[in-house]
């Protein structure tokens, strides 16, 4: 089937691109308007021009059971971290971070360190919600949308460099990407997270000052710190061991996702669940499983030559797609530094609110920082902070691709 062009451009990319615009601009209805984008563009491709699997409702169901382990682990994971949250801010520890932290300008840098750190070896989506849980105990309850979108950047730079610590670099470890060649995606979200820390953290002090005295007399509950860990340990150890010896199993069941809820069940008789959480929690799961499979319909078979220029344009990118397709996109392709594509594509998506696993969870939590408008208006040292980054580990480092194989 021939593709529908309009102005050279494929209607597949207008009518994702309609569908973001609606959900930037009326953003109270995100939920209708995802679905609503989601079945035009299944339709437009069902009538005119099929799928990259094939034509027709065989070609949607083979392109489905395609997608279904990164939509299933990105549903668990998004379910069961909200009630991993709930369970950390029960804990106790987030009334004491105020103790731990500076009680000015520095303290909301400070979080967003440890963001930073946490991400490099969990999951971002956890590391953006700790923070978020952290932040809103101390800044009251009133957190700043650029300092949202720094936790987010935070989260999305420190797993960059780390092959455990976001899925994108995780695909790259599988197909035979050295963990060295990943980590130096850590230079330019070094001074990245320099570059956003700072405006996001006098952002926030001005907004809502950190609580400088904690509350007397409080109490860690240590039955919810260890459900806490022995979730995290779990998920860390479930993906080290699944990419080491059993990658394969990787590409057929959602192995994360059910480590999660497999602790989660198991210590629930100890500790109590929010279960009360979960239908507000599935309505933002489902917002993002919509984009996401909408973005994975789009006709991107081919990219640009492999470059530095291709790799900084593709986090541009990752902002509105889904950074799994392209990631694996480029990995067929090939030739590219692969320090240079971590840190786009695992950054790039920090720059709007939708652009990023982490940044629709966290936003789940705070629903007030789910505008394009306000993200952009408010976050723009993300973006600037992106771009003084690549070319900071251009000019140190220089683009040195590996051979196409």
């Amino acid at each position: 089937m021939t593709p529908v062009l309009v102005f050279g451009i494929p209607l597949d990319f207008i009518l994702f691109a309609l569908t973001l615009l609606g959900v930037a601009i009326f953003h109270r209805h995100t939920l209708a308007i995802a679905l609503a984008g989601l079945a035009t563009i299944t339709g437009y491709k069902l009538l005119f021009t099929g799928f990259k699997t094939g034509a027709g409702v065989l070609g949607l169901a083979l392109h489905l059971q395609h997608e279904w382990v990164t939509l299933a682990n990105l549903f668990l994971l998004l379910m069961g971290f909200a009630l991993l949250s709930a369970h950390f801010e029960k804990s106790g520890i987030p009334d004491e971070m105020p103790a731990l932290l500076p009680d000015d300008w520095k303290g909301p840098v400070v979080l967003l360190v440890l963001v930073f750190v946490l991400s490099s070896f969990l999951d971002n989506i956890a590391a953006a919600l700790i923070g978020g849980m952290v932040a809103r105990h101390v800044f009251r309850g009133r957190v700043h949308i650029g300092y949202l979108a720094a936790i987010v950047a935070a989260s999305n730079a420190g797993g960059s460099g780390s092959v455990v610590g976001d899925t994108t670099t995780t695909m790259m470890w599988i197909a035979g990407v050295s963990p060295l060649s990943v980590v130096e995606a850590y230079v330019a979200a070094g001074v990245a997270l320099l570059l956003f820390a700072v405006p996001a953290s006098i952002q926030q002090q001005t907004f809502s000052p950190i609580v400088k005295d904690p509350p007397r007399g409080l109490k860690i509950e240590w039955g919810r710190v260890g459900i806490v860990a022995a979730i995290l340990i779990a998920a860390l150890a479930a993906n080290i061991v699944a990419n080491v010896k059993f990658p394969a199993l990787l590409d057929t069941l959602p192995l994360l996702g059910l480590t999660v809820w497999a602790v989660l069940l198991i210590t629930a008789p100890i500790r109590r669940p929010d279960w009360e959480l979960m239908p507000s929690t599935l309505k933002g799961t489902i917002f993002l499983l919509a984009l996401v499979t909408a973005a994975s319909l789009m006709p991107v078979e081919d990219l640009p030559t492999a470059s530095w220029q291709t790799a900084l344009g593709l986090g541009f990118v990752s902002a509105g797609f889904d950074n799994i397709p392209l990631t694996a996109l480029a990995l067929k392709q090939g030739g590219y530094d692969w320090g240079f594509l971590a840190y786009a594509v695992g950054f790039g998506g920090s720059m709007m609110w939708f652009g990023s696993s982490a940044g629709v969870a966290l936003t789940n939590m705070f629903p007030e920082g789910k505008s394009v408008y306000l993200w952009l208006r408010f976050g723009w040292h993300v973006g600037i902070a992106y771009f003084v980054g690549f070319f900071a580990m251009l000019a140190l480092l220089g683009w040195m691709p590996d051979p196409i194989r």
